[in-house]
């Protein structure tokens, strides 16, 4: 039952659940761990696959581990929770618990469409400018791009998050299996959500920024390709350039429709829907997209997952 709240006395938020029936939270249940499973195992097969092949220790790979570590990270912060509610039969998460959801889940998305955008550069140097690669994307280049969209993302998640939590609220029911910013602020008892709605103006402004950068990279990307004399030398650049700028594109749409879309009563189910499309296909995509559309990965997975079997073989002669 909602009640009227103020800040000072909001200690828990009542997340918004799958369904009332036992038989069916059990079900969601298992399918969220399922997708979460499929999702960090994906992702830490791909960081492990780049560790232990040397020859994956280049600047696009490296990237590759962190946006994996970002992944894991995003999808850890939602999906555990809501998993937790349902086999408890629960709605609640703590004040501190919201705060640190909103925070971390601010913290990874952001340093995951910044990498994203430092990727996009990447592959421009790389295909457009080949002769100056080494020279520009060399170790101390590759770790401060990938500190800054690290430092972004932290920079992104405090400011949004101190906006947020920093206005009153009149109810404690919050309209989604996550706390999610939207269904906060129409919590709001006074006007400072203004506040976080100028950040999230602002925040809207920069991603969409950065996603015209990656297009206009992009353009100039494939112009440079289609030049290309030699069709294997096409067919390696598109091998390296298609899985990102899939994932871009995936990242983009789904948070657009996440995020964008009205947050009326009538379409709660819809807009459910939605936030579980946005908070889990991304990452649980983003390994099976790099690991069909690259060479260089599946056989760097299939090398470990062969060394794995030579490893258990060996120890078996040894031990019968």
């Amino acid at each position: 039952m909602d009640t009227i709240l103020n800040r000072s006395s909001v200690s828990y938020f009542m997340l918004l659940e799958f369904s009332e029936v036992r038989d069916l939270q059990i079900i969601h249940f298992f399918i969220f761990l399922t997708l979460y499973m499929t999702t960090v195992i994906g992702n830490l097969l791909i960081i492990f696959s780049i560790i232990f092949d040397h020859h994956l220790h280049t600047p696009m790979y490296f990237f590759l581990i962190n946006l994996a570590a970002m992944d894991i990270g995003s999808i850890s912060v939602t999906i555990p929770k809501s998993m937790v509610n349902s086999l408890l039969n629960t709605r609640l998460i703590s004040y501190s618990g919201c705060v640190a959801q909103v925070f971390f889940l601010l913290f990874f998305i952001g340093s995951d469409f910044a990498l994203l955008t430092l990727m996009a550069h990447d592959r421009y140097v790389a295909i457009c400018n080949p002769l100056r690669y080494e020279a520009i994307m060399n170790k101390v280049a590759c770790v401060e791009m990938v500190a800054s969209g690290w430092i972004s993302g932290l920079l992104y998640a405090v400011i949004h998050t101190a906006s947020t939590f920093a206005i009153s609220f009149c109810s404690n029911v919050v309209g989604q299996y996550f706390c999610k910013i939207p269904q906060l602020l129409k919590l709001s008892c006074s006007d400072l959500y203004l506040v976080e709605i100028g950040v999230l103006v602002v925040s809207v402004s920069i991603v969409l920024g950065c996603f015209i950068f990656i297009i206009v990279t992009y353009v100039q990307i494939f112009t440079t390709v289609l030049r290309m004399p030699s069709v294997q030398g096409r067919q390696k650049a598109f091998s390296t350039c298609l899985p990102h700028l899939i994932v871009v594109s995936t990242f983009v749409f789904t948070g657009i429709f996440a995020y964008l879309m009205p947050n009326s009563n009538s379409a709660s189910d819809l807009g459910l829907a939605f936030a579980v499309i946005y908070s889990v296909v991304p990452p649980m995509m983003n390994p099976l997209i790099y690991s069909l559309r690259n060479k260089e990965i599946k056989v760097a997975l299939w090398k470990m997952l062969n060394l794995k079997d030579s490893s258990k073989a060996s120890l078996s002669k040894l031990h019968p």
